[in-house]
């Protein structure tokens, strides 16, 4: 008998990442939402370590939302194409901003060299351009067989 997921459970279609709930960052703040992204990830046996240093910082909701969808890009890229085993968010206060890490121990790519085949790079390039929109800035560091860094930080003021 096959079920059908729960309407609250974040899933994954074909690679990517789908939180059925709308997100609430007043209940579960920042980190608890893209905490839940991370479900279908250790579901498939991926450890996922958090480093949240950032106590007390105030995140407005419109950078609140640009983080946790850029975790949401992160993640299932992760979940996708990595083939990671470890996974590491840090999110933390950084000078006048507030900056999310997300670290995979997994295949990795090149990072410098221009998106082909099945692996079009569209979601990094979308994020990229969300992100600069508001004054903040996007890194990709990855190299074949040694993982992939994606560092997001917005700018607070």
């Amino acid at each position: 008998m096959k079920t059908t997921p729960a309407l609250n459970e974040v899933i994954a279609v074909n690679g990517v990442i789908t939180d059925r709930q709308p997100v609430d960052f007043y209940a579960l703040g920042l980190a608890g939402c893209i905490d839940r992204l991370a479900a279908p990830l250790r579901r498939e046996g991926t450890e996922i370590h958090w480093e949240t240093p950032h106590h007390g910082i105030d995140i407005p909701p419109s950078s609140a939302s640009l983080l946790y969808q850029s975790a949401k890009e992160a993640l299932s890229n992760a979940l996708k194409y990595a083939h990671a085993h470890d996974i590491t968010v840090r999110l933390a206060a950084v000078y006048h901003g507030v900056r999310l890490t997300v670290m995979d121990n997994g295949d990795g790519f090149d990072s410098h060299a221009e998106p082909a085949g099945d692996h079009h790079g569209y979601g990094l390039l979308l994020m990229s351009i969300a992100v600069s929109e508001v004054g903040g800035e996007v890194s990709v560091v990855s190299t074949p067989g040694n993982g992939t860094s994606i560092t997001v930080t917005l700018p607070l003021d």
